[in-house]
């Protein structure tokens, strides 16, 4: 009589599927399918299957008996089961291909460490260039002879040194394409022979800093590379080999990553292309705004450098950053507006480029607890004058930003649909802003029609300001939601001579305002806002 096998006990109710089971009535499976994989069918196994009555199983509840598993449950489960084993065998073929490749590449890495590379002592001394020189005399024709005009002076031959970080690399056949990146520039650098069965080669990494030399060549046609040149390498060093595997640059800091990783990496995500142009393209506009302030309209502006440690507010107290001065209470600068006040009557207009912090602990996009404030203070003007010198400069400035060809390139790179602001601006009083929001069904943040006295919050701004499409001056805001030091309206004492300018796409990028020149009134807005002139003594002497 043939064995009848094992037999195996599935209990839907009461069963688990992990290693405390072992399918006996004791201690059941809880899934056919697990079963089977603990229990593979190939042994003839007997597969009994039970559940209650109804579910759930309660105390004293009936319980059917252990019967054979369905023809159609194991069938259904036999493909199941199948596509397992499937799986398991690719996974384990997965895992010899991986052994097998790792085996050769460590046989490679074995022979490579043999290959030693030497700088050539009959070749030309090679001279030192930044990545971004294109001086066309340094490239080689295709045809392999130098430029007829080549006039090489102090020196400098055609063989030439440059460093960087490795910023990209292909490995194709016997050739490796480096393109190194050292801030000012790209350039792609030609590694063959030798130079690409050593060890530093096989072994390259993302944002290694070498060190390589050769000659410039033309790029063959219809090929591309930086400025249509490459290197054509006949010696390099490693300066500082960068982390791979793990701690490579892609997986610290993947492009896909969640934000706050990227935050917590932010010093590897400037070596970034996006990260890069940001920063330069705000160089160029510090450049653009020093240079506008400075010498690109009428007035010009004096840079002055005010404290960033203060005893005083400027954008209410809620928001100040407090520390100890030698045992006096001191804040980091909400602005350096006041301080520029006092260099008025001596120097004139003036303007400043410094740090401003605001304690305001959130995650939108106009909320920096740091950031670079450029302010300016000019004397002798009228509140249409301050209009018209802010779309001076804003303008100004784009203007001299973009003339800059690369800057003008990364613009466009980083955002494709930038459109440079058109002038005039548009002129809107906030009371009429109130009305355009209510004529346009845009509730406040409380969902109710805006009223005369809201702060208009930035959603609702951010509508408006699309729907027109154009830059906006909204003007005259409330006395009661703007700072103490700010001139009321002399046809309308509810209002300031105040100003916010708002972009499409963007929102508000400008502040400004006319300053009070009354003592009275001024001692007036220190009380409304409930602050005690006393550490301002300096600013109200101005009114004196």
């Amino acid at each position: 009589m043939a064995d009848p096998g094992p037999e195996v006990y599935i209990d839907e109710d009461t069963g688990v599927d992990d290693t405390t089971a072992d399918g006996t009535e004791q201690h059941p499976f809880k899934t056919l399918l697990f079963a089977h994989i603990q229990c593979p069918p190939e042994g003839k196994v007997s597969y009994h299957t039970r559940k209650s009555e109804t579910a759930p199983v309660g105390e004293g509840q009936d319980r059917k008996e252990w019967k054979p598993a369905t023809a159609s449950a194991l069938k259904k489960v036999g493909k199941l089961y199948e596509q397992h084993k499937k799986k398991l065998a690719k996974g384990d073929e997965l895992a010899i291909r991986e052994k097998e490749e790792q085996a050769k590449r460590q046989q490679v890495l074995q022979e490579a460490v043999k290959v030693k590379i030497t700088e050539d002592p009959s070749l030309p001394r090679a001279f030192k260039i930044r990545l971004d020189e294109k001086d066309a005399k340094l490239v080689k024709l295709r045809s392999g002879e130098s430029k007829k005009d080549v006039d090489y002076t102090e020196g400098r031959g055609s063989r030439v040194r440059v460093c960087g970080r490795v910023h990209r690399m292909r490995d194709q056949k016997d050739v490796i394409f480096v393109t190194l990146r050292d801030g000012y520039g790209l350039m792609q650098c030609v590694l063959t022979g030798d130079l690409t069965k050593a060890y530093d080669a096989k072994t390259l990494t993302l944002e290694t800093s070498m060190e390589i030399c050769g000659e410039m060549w033309q790029v063959p046609p219809k090929q591309h590379a930086p400025d249509d040149r490459e290197l054509h390498a006949d010696y390099y060093e490693i300066i500082g080999k960068a982390a791979g595997d793990k701690e490579a640059i892609t997986t610290r800091v993947n492009p896909k990553a969640d934000p706050q990783t990227l935050y917590d990496n932010r010093h590897l995500v400037l070596r970034g292309d996006n990260s890069s142009k940001v920063m330069k393209v705000r160089s160029a506009l510090l450049r653009a705004f020093r240079q506008t302030y400075e010498t690109g309209i009428t007035p010009s502006c004096l840079e002055v450098t005010p404290p960033c440690m203060v005893q005083t507010q400027v954008e209410g107290g809620a928001t100040l950053f407090e520390f100890s001065y030698y045992g006096q209470k001191a804040y980091l600068t909400q602005s350096s507006q006041l301080y520029l006040e006092t260099c008025l009557p001596s120097l004139g207009n003036v303007f400043c480029v410094a740090p401003s912090f605001r304690a305001e602990k959130s995650l939108t996009r106009r909320h920096l607890s740091e950031y670079t404030h450029i302010e300016a203070e000019l004397d002798f003007i009228s509140f249409d004058d301050l209009l018209v010198h802010l779309e001076l400069v804003m303008s100004e400035v784009v203007r001299l930003a973009l003339a800059d060809p690369k800057i003008a390139q990364m613009v466009t790179e980083l955002n494709p649909d930038f459109k440079v602001p058109e002038r005039p601006f548009m002129r809107m009083k906030y009371a009429d802003a109130i009305t355009w929001l209510n004529e346009h069904d845009i509730l406040n943040e409380d969902g109710k029609p805006h009223e005369f006295g809201d702060d208009i919050a930035e959603a609702a701004e951010r509508k408006m300001t699309d729907i027109i499409n154009r830059p906006i001056f909204l003007t005259h805001f409330p006395v009661e939601i703007k700072a103490f030091y700010m001139q009321k309206d002399p046809q309308d004492s509810r209002v300031t001579e105040s100003v916010d300018c708002l972009m499409p796409g963007v929102g508000e990028i400008v502040g400004g305002s006319m300053r009070m020149n009354d003592y009275d009134e001024l001692m007036a807005g220190y009380k409304r806002e409930g602050i005690d002139p006393k550490p301002y003594y300096w600013y109200t002497d101005q009114r004196k």
